[in-house]
Protein backbone atom coordinates (compact mmCIF):
# COMPACT_ATOMS: atom_id res chain seq x y z
CA UNK A 1 0.00 0.00 0.00
CA UNK A 2 1.21 3.01 -1.18
CA UNK A 3 0.91 6.58 1.13
CA UNK A 4 -1.44 7.89 -0.89
CA UNK A 5 -3.04 4.76 -0.45
CA UNK A 6 -3.06 5.03 3.00
CA UNK A 7 -3.85 8.56 2.91
CA UNK A 8 -6.84 7.72 1.43
CA UNK A 9 -7.79 4.41 3.67
CA UNK A 10 -7.70 6.79 6.68
CA UNK A 11 -9.81 9.62 5.00
CA UNK A 12 -12.54 7.08 3.90
CA UNK A 13 -12.43 5.20 7.27
CA UNK A 14 -12.74 8.61 9.20
CA UNK A 15 -15.59 9.85 7.11
CA UNK A 16 -17.39 6.54 8.01
CA UNK A 17 -16.68 6.84 11.45
CA UNK A 18 -17.98 10.35 11.48
CA UNK A 19 -21.27 9.54 9.66
CA UNK A 20 -21.99 6.41 11.83
CA UNK A 21 -20.79 8.84 15.09
CA UNK A 22 -23.28 11.45 14.11
CA UNK A 23 -25.99 8.96 13.04
CA UNK A 24 -25.03 7.56 16.31
CA UNK A 25 -25.66 10.13 18.36
CA UNK A 26 -29.01 11.03 17.19
CA UNK A 27 -30.00 6.91 18.31
CA UNK A 28 -28.72 7.82 21.83
CA UNK A 29 -30.41 10.83 22.83
CA UNK A 30 -33.71 8.79 21.79
CA UNK A 31 -32.12 6.18 24.03
CA UNK A 32 -32.28 3.15 21.47
CA UNK A 33 -30.46 -0.32 22.13
CA UNK A 34 -28.60 0.62 18.27
CA UNK A 35 -27.14 3.78 19.18
CA UNK A 36 -23.59 5.69 18.96
CA UNK A 37 -21.47 2.36 18.77
CA UNK A 38 -23.83 -0.12 16.50
CA UNK A 39 -23.77 3.09 14.09
CA UNK A 40 -20.40 3.67 13.75
CA UNK A 41 -19.34 0.11 13.37
CA UNK A 42 -21.55 -0.50 10.63
CA UNK A 43 -20.74 2.54 8.81
CA UNK A 44 -17.26 1.48 9.73
CA UNK A 45 -17.54 -2.16 8.39
CA UNK A 46 -19.19 -1.39 5.19
CA UNK A 47 -16.59 0.78 4.41
CA UNK A 48 -13.77 -1.16 4.99
CA UNK A 49 -15.45 -4.25 3.29
CA UNK A 50 -16.11 -1.65 -0.06
CA UNK A 51 -12.23 -0.15 0.33
CA UNK A 52 -10.74 -4.04 0.03
CA UNK A 53 -12.88 -5.00 -2.94
CA UNK A 54 -11.57 -1.33 -4.62
CA UNK A 55 -8.39 -3.24 -4.68
CA UNK A 56 -9.83 -5.25 -7.21
CA UNK A 57 -11.51 -3.09 -9.50
CA UNK A 58 -10.65 -3.20 -12.84
CA UNK A 59 -9.91 -7.32 -12.61
CA UNK A 60 -11.30 -9.79 -14.40
CA UNK A 61 -14.65 -11.96 -12.30
CA UNK A 62 -14.51 -8.74 -10.33
CA UNK A 63 -17.15 -6.94 -10.00
CA UNK A 64 -18.24 -3.87 -7.10
CA UNK A 65 -22.17 -4.43 -7.43
CA UNK A 66 -21.75 -7.92 -5.59
CA UNK A 67 -19.65 -6.54 -2.69
CA UNK A 68 -22.01 -4.05 -2.00
CA UNK A 69 -25.36 -5.76 -2.24
CA UNK A 70 -23.12 -8.47 -0.05
CA UNK A 71 -22.82 -5.90 2.77
CA UNK A 72 -26.62 -4.88 2.32
CA UNK A 73 -27.44 -8.62 3.11
CA UNK A 74 -25.26 -8.52 5.88
CA UNK A 75 -26.72 -5.41 7.45
CA UNK A 76 -30.51 -6.74 7.14
CA UNK A 77 -29.49 -8.98 9.01
CA UNK A 78 -28.16 -7.06 12.10
CA UNK A 79 -31.37 -5.05 11.58
CA UNK A 80 -33.84 -7.66 11.35
CA UNK A 81 -32.26 -8.71 15.01
CA UNK A 82 -33.65 -4.85 16.07
CA UNK A 83 -37.36 -5.80 15.10
CA UNK A 84 -39.40 -6.89 17.91
CA UNK A 85 -42.95 -7.70 17.75
CA UNK A 86 -45.07 -6.90 20.54
CA UNK A 87 -49.27 -7.41 21.06
CA UNK A 88 -50.85 -8.57 17.93
CA UNK A 89 -50.44 -5.48 15.61
CA UNK A 90 -47.52 -3.62 16.92
CA UNK A 91 -43.88 -3.45 15.71
CA UNK A 92 -41.14 -2.21 17.58
CA UNK A 93 -37.76 -1.33 15.98
CA UNK A 94 -38.65 -0.64 12.68
CA UNK A 95 -36.98 2.86 12.26
CA UNK A 96 -33.53 1.49 14.30
CA UNK A 97 -33.22 -0.95 11.58
CA UNK A 98 -34.03 1.50 8.84
CA UNK A 99 -31.22 3.82 10.36
CA UNK A 100 -28.72 0.81 10.67
CA UNK A 101 -29.27 0.45 7.01
CA UNK A 102 -28.80 3.95 6.09
CA UNK A 103 -25.68 3.86 8.28
CA UNK A 104 -23.98 1.08 6.30
CA UNK A 105 -25.16 3.45 3.08
CA UNK A 106 -22.97 6.13 5.03
CA UNK A 107 -20.08 3.93 5.09
CA UNK A 108 -20.25 2.59 1.36
CA UNK A 109 -20.35 6.11 0.51
CA UNK A 110 -17.38 7.04 2.16
CA UNK A 111 -15.88 4.45 0.93
CA UNK A 112 -16.01 5.40 -2.18
CA UNK A 113 -14.72 9.00 -1.64
CA UNK A 114 -18.27 10.79 -1.89
CA UNK A 115 -17.91 12.63 0.64
CA UNK A 116 -20.49 15.50 -0.40
CA UNK A 117 -23.07 12.67 -0.94
CA UNK A 118 -22.13 11.03 2.54
CA UNK A 119 -22.65 14.25 4.15
CA UNK A 120 -25.79 14.63 2.39
CA UNK A 121 -27.35 11.46 3.82
CA UNK A 122 -25.61 11.79 7.61
CA UNK A 123 -27.92 14.98 7.41
CA UNK A 124 -31.17 13.63 6.00
CA UNK A 125 -31.14 10.30 8.57
CA UNK A 126 -30.69 13.03 11.55
CA UNK A 127 -33.59 15.35 10.15
CA UNK A 128 -35.96 12.86 9.43
CA UNK A 129 -35.17 10.81 12.77
CA UNK A 130 -35.49 13.98 15.41
CA UNK A 131 -38.06 15.84 12.58
CA UNK A 132 -40.56 13.13 11.71
CA UNK A 133 -39.84 11.30 15.13
CA UNK A 134 -41.15 14.29 16.54
CA UNK A 135 -44.10 15.09 14.46
CA UNK A 136 -45.00 11.69 14.81
CA UNK A 137 -44.61 11.68 18.75
CA UNK A 138 -47.01 14.59 18.52
CA UNK A 139 -49.40 14.05 16.19
CA UNK A 140 -50.08 10.28 15.62
CA UNK A 141 -51.94 8.25 18.48
CA UNK A 142 -50.08 5.08 19.78
CA UNK A 143 -52.62 2.12 19.42
CA UNK A 144 -53.78 0.80 22.75
CA UNK A 145 -52.56 -2.93 23.30
CA UNK A 146 -55.76 -3.31 25.65
CA UNK A 147 -58.49 -3.32 23.20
Amino acid sequence: MTGQETITFAINLLCAIGAGLFIGLEREFKDKNAGLKTNMLVAVGAAVFVMISLKFQGEEYADMTRVLSQVLIGVGFLGAGTIIKTGESSVKGLTTAATIWCSAAAGCLAAMGMYWDLLMLTVAVIIINRIFGWIESKFIEEPDDNT
